[in-house]
């Protein structure tokens, strides 16, 4: 910023500081201390605040709202007028609740807005709730909840499966922008373990297709993270933060967290950093043999050696460290406008591909080396939000985001002194306009704009590790841009006391254009240039219907689309052993056509029931399908004869499940909380037979039983996965039985599993909390459904958390 500048902004900031306001300040019943985290919003989709560190928060922007609300984890919400605030001497007290009746979320509208308001199925993870659970990343956080299920092809990664989807067909939003690039592929996808989970305000998990609200890709559903928020001081500069250092004893994890905030009434600065350490993971004791890893390849110049390894439960080769970065800044000219810098960064170490490292035998090992090399996330982004009483909007919200990603892969067969390494970046640019419109009292009209450019830049070499003579070698993927420009509107009424509607609508235009000349002495096409066009239109209509205060029934019917990115129509890479996937420019979108009904009910504050039932429709399905090239339909890849596949529109396929839940105070102080999730998915196989759906998963949910009093806060919890047999297990599946347990009849198979686990809090002094935990404490040795690797045996864990 230019110097000549810096007085009128000392100015515009002494001025405004001078305008009036009303402070109001949330106290915890049983202390009498005051509550930091409340959230507070209004009756209208957009009026929201959190309570800083002293409880307070600033009701001017609040001021003509007819009621209040006022809402935290582990305590009962509260609502009350301007008028009865004013009686209460701007002091509210909040109670412990351990059922939450009400919850404002953003995914529905992309506005704050009440669960109450919204027809489709959303889970809200609290940032409270992580200081219990203390998951090691985020894809772990994400499975906390018991209805989303998690994959891992190594301990650095984390795929969630929804209701039959994953990977590129989840939408996955940082602070409101998409973070879905142009090579998110199909298999599986860890990009999520970028995100801090040290660094989270909040995470919503919307299930089934949002579309409507963002774009591409959100077939199955979407993953939205709120960042940690730097909150005004409205009593003078003000200075908070947090420390936090955690060890687990399964993989010797060591991770450090600290961030800081220092406010006034018109700035706020937020930084934050973590550090991750994960050593190799140790399994469990008491399950199948088929998990052990028995023997591990020493890489060396001077020829690779197999070593028999001593303790066959640790998964050798499978640790990685991880830094993250967060800088965040607010500035508030006035009440009715707030602007926000962002930068967030994430950077890790060579993460081991764990699945390809225990391919083959121990005569014959297949690869030496396969690493994900330093995956790197950056975002840079400004927001600019403003109230207004206009004639088209009475607030907007503008969100421009600069992001850089940046992979690689870097494998070398055993006793082979050639390593390849393909490395791709993507530089990808987004523009979000939202407006909201008030109606009338019992109704508001969204709408907004969205466009994003993705450039990508790939690569390949191939390294003699003895010389370190550099050849060249394959891309990845080609050079390509792929630009979207979408559209959209939804609309909310209250259309009687009982019933409320909520509908939208989206276009989406999308275009592509990939250069192959960088492959074209490795792969000659009859085309050098290629380009994509697509269209599509989607929507939602969903009614919430409340036969009285204490339930609701809420039907939902609404589409939702993925437009082929460059992972689908450009890439060469081998997928599963003895297969190369090669481009294929001729792809179209596939649709998804979903119904759900969702019901919820309770009764008082002490039990809670909720049940979904959906069914999904996959139209014009991309699936890797048999393909020729140049007339071939087997081709040399590294040096090995490999089929030819494609990504190709050749299928259509079905999911349908249910997942219900459960929550019950039977005493003060006391909740049980439970989940469970049933899906079964089918899909068309190039033989016209069927086959299930690879990322359908199996039974799945988990129990838990929570005391909270005071300092105290102790959780016992059950976690369970159903079988797969070999019989219901997907084609893909079938090809990797290096992955799965055999039966007695020697197939690969999923087996069933279920483990116990205890955590718990105890606040040592105002300013000091302590975390400690024991999971798997059978030491049962499982691996979840297609995964590369075994989860944890048992693993105590210890943290400790200072705020000031």
């Amino acid at each position: 910023m230019s110097k000549k500048y810096l007085p009128l902004l000392f100015l515009l900031v002494l001025t405004f500081n001078q305008a009036y306001s009303q402070v109001l300040t949330v106290y915890e019943q049983d202390s009498n201390l005051p509550l930091p985290g409340v959230l507070v919003f209004g009756n209208e989709p957009y009026l929201s605040a959190i309570t800083n560190g002293k409880g307070q928060v600033n009701l001017e922007l609040f001021s003509k709202q007819a009621e209040i609300h006022f809402q935290l984890l582990g305590f009962e919400s509260s609502s009350y007028s301007m008028e009865e605030l004013k009686n209460k001497e701007y002091r509210v007290i909040l109670s412990p609740g351990m059922i939450q009746m009400d919850q404002a979320i953003v995914t529905g509208s992309r506005w704050r807005q009440s669960n109450q308001d919204i027809p489709g199925k959303i889970t809200v993870l609290n940032k409270d709730l992580f200081q219990l659970r203390s998951p090691a990343n985020t894809a772990d956080w994400l499975g906390s909840n018991g209805d989303v299920f998690i994959q891992k092809s190594q301990q650095g990664g984390g795929s969630p499966m929804i209701r039959g989807f994953s990977a590129n067909r989840l939408l996955y939003a940082v602070d409101g922008v998409r973070i879905n690039t142009a090579i998110f592929r199909g298999g599986n996808l860890h990009n999520v373990i970028s995100l801090d989970p040290l660094a989270l305000q909040n995470t919503e998990v919307l299930f089934g297709p949002g579309s409507v609200m963002f774009g591409s890709d959100a077939l199955g559903g979407v993953m939205a993270f709120e960042t940690l928020k730097p909150n005004f001081s409205d009593s003078g500069f003000a200075v908070n933060g947090t420390a936090l250092t955690r060890f687990a004893t399964a993989n010797n994890e060591k991770t450090f967290h600290g961030d800081i905030t220092f406010a006034n009434e018109r700035w706020a600065f937020l930084s934050s950093i973590s550090h991750f350490d994960y050593g190799d993971l140790k399994m469990g004791s008491n399950g199948p043999d088929d998990y052990l890893r028995p023997w591990y390849v020493i890489p060396s110049v001077y020829g690779d050696e197999v070593l028999v390894n001593p303790d066959p439960k640790v998964q050798k080769s499978s640790g990685y460290s991880q830094l993250n970065l967060m800088q965040k800044i607010r500035f508030k000219p006035s009440n009715k406008t707030d602007w926000e810098y962002g930068f967030h960064y994430s950077k890790s170490t060579d993460i081991p591909r764990y699945d390809r490292l225990i391919e083959g035998s121990f005569e014959k090992p297949k690869f030496a080396e396969w690493n994900y090399g330093p995956q790197i996330w950056l975002m840079n982004q400004v927001t600019f939000n403003q109230l207004g009483n206009g004639k088209w909007y009475d607030q907007m919200s503008i969100k421009i985001a600069q992001q850089h990603f940046e992979e690689s892969r870097l494998d070398r067969r055993f006793n082979n002194s050639n390593r390849f390494d393909r490395v791709e970046t993507v530089d990808a640019f987004s523009i979000n306009a939202d407006w909201v419109k008030n109606i009338n009292q019992e109704s508001f009209l969204s709408y907004g704009v969205e466009s994003v450019y993705n450039g990508v830049i790939s690569t390949g070499s191939q390294v003699n590790i003895q010389t370190n003579e550099e050849g060249a070698a394959s891309a990845r993927y080609p050079k390509s841009d792929w630009v979207s420009l979408a559209f959209y509107s939804t609309y909310h009424a209250h259309l009687s006391e009982k019933l409320k509607l909520q509908t939208g609508l989206r276009y989406n235009q999308i275009w592509l254009s990939a250069d192959f000349s960088s492959n074209e002495e490795f792969f000659p096409l009859p085309y050098q240039n290629t380009t994509n066009n697509n269209g599509a239109l989607t929507g939602s209509f969903g009614l919430i219907y409340s036969p009285e205060d204490s339930w609701t029934i809420s039907p939902q019917l609404s589409t939702g689309f993925r437009a082929p990115n460059v992972d689908d129509l450009g890439k060469f890479f081998d997928s599963e052993p003895g297969a190369v996937i090669v481009p294929n420019p001729s792809l179209k979108p596939e649709y998804v056509y979903n119904a759900e009904i969702n019901i919820n009910k309770h009764w008082g504050n002490f039990l809670k029931i909720d049940a979904s039932a959906y069914y999904t429709l996959m139209d014009n399905a991309m699936v890797r399908r048999p393909f020729t090239l140049n007339g071939q339909d087997s081709i040399p890849y590294e040096g090995v004869p490999s089929k030819v596949l494609a990504i190709q529109n050749a299928a259509s396929a079905t999911v349908y499940g249910i997942q219900a839940g459960l929550e019950w105070s039977p005493a003060q102080n006391w909740l049980l909380y439970s989940k469970i999730n049933w899906q079964k998915g089918q899909e068309e196989l190039d033989d016209e037979m069927t086959s299930p759906t690879r990322h359908a998963a199996p039974l799945f949910g988990l129990t838990r039983l929570t005391y909270s009093k005071k300092r105290v806060k102790l959780e016992l919890s059950s976690i369970y996965n159903g079988e797969v047999s070999f019989e219901n297990m997907p084609v893909d599946e079938k090809g990797k039985p290096h992955l799965y347990a055999k039966d007695e009849n020697g197939n690969p198979y999923s087996p069933s599993w279920i483990t116990f686990n205890i955590q718990g809090t105890y606040k040592l002094a105002k300013f000091l909390d302590a975390m400690v935990g024991l999971e798997n404490i059978g030491d049962k040795r499982y691996r979840p459904y297609s995964s590369g690797m075994a989860a944890a045996g048992r693993n105590f864990n210890f943290s400790l958390k200072a705020s000031f």
